[in-house]
């Protein structure tokens, strides 16, 4: 697996962002759009900050999509990543398409139908993190599947999971944090063209050294990123385990 360390948060951003933007416009040479999922969360910010002011990317030739949600909060709760990702990226730069997921009333519909909008073309490009238990997506290890046949699924979130939603200052309190989500799966995931995976911070440091050194087991499921042909894991000096750079 690929990995770069930089010497700080910000400058693993603009790594990160400028590799990204550079596959951008290479897919955009070759074809008419380009397909490309996006995870929300505090780890992200960085990067994303840095691709909206890459230049020369047609945006109206890409579709949007995200990798997770939360069940059970209020249309308008700022937790939401739907919410977030429009905030950092969505509402800033003119996509093309956009597909938010909205669990709504009916959690499984809306999985079969935000499924259905994966399975229309390849996806090209996933900018994503991995949590301090290892996830990837909301994919934490007693719910990961290597093998999972489904594309999109409902998950109970681990007790780790929520606790790092607090301690990232997304929710007050551990009970705040809701206990079920929607999220792509390990293979959906993994089934992307390329791989752009963006772990700052010392808290996600054992989880960087699982992904590159444990094995490879739903224990880490982040560790099934070394199975993919084009991954690439940004770090910062805080999230490099001791021995690399």
């Amino acid at each position: 697996m690929n990995f770069q360390i930089s010497p700080t948060r910000a400058e693993m951003g603009r790594a990160a962002a400028a590799d990204v933007a550079t596959t951008l416009r290479s897919l955009l040479d070759r074809q008419d759009r380009v397909r490309m999922v996006f995870a929300a969360a505090p780890s992200q910010s960085d990067m994303l900050e840095a691709l909206r002011a890459q230049p020369g990317i047609d945006w109206s030739r890409v579709t949007a999509f995200h990798m997770d949600e939360y069940i059970g909060l209020p249309e308008d709760a700022p937790q939401r990543f739907a919410l977030w990702l429009r905030e950092h990226l969505f509402d800033r730069l003119p996509f093309g398409t956009v597909n938010l997921i909205d669990p709504g009333q009916d959690p499984a519909q809306a999985v079969r139908n935000y499924a259905a909008l994966l399975a229309a073309a390849p996806i090209d490009i996933v900018c994503m993190g991995i949590g301090v238990n290892g996830h990837i997506a909301f994919n934490d290890p007693p719910v990961a599947d290597f093998g999972d046949p489904l594309d999109v699924k409902i998950v109970e979130l681990d007790d780790v999971c929520r606790q790092q939603q607090v301690d990232d200052d997304c929710f007050a309190s551990f009970d705040d944090v809701p206990e079920r989500a929607v999220t792509l799966t390990v293979p959906r995931l993994l089934r992307a063209a390329k791989i752009f995976c963006v772990v700052p911070g010392k808290a996600k440091r054992e989880a960087v050294r699982q992904t590159l050194e444990g094995p490879v087991s739903t224990a880490c499921p982040a560790s099934a990123l070394r199975g993919h042909a084009d991954a690439t894991l940004y770090l910062d000096a805080a999230s490099a385990p001791t021995g690399r750079g």
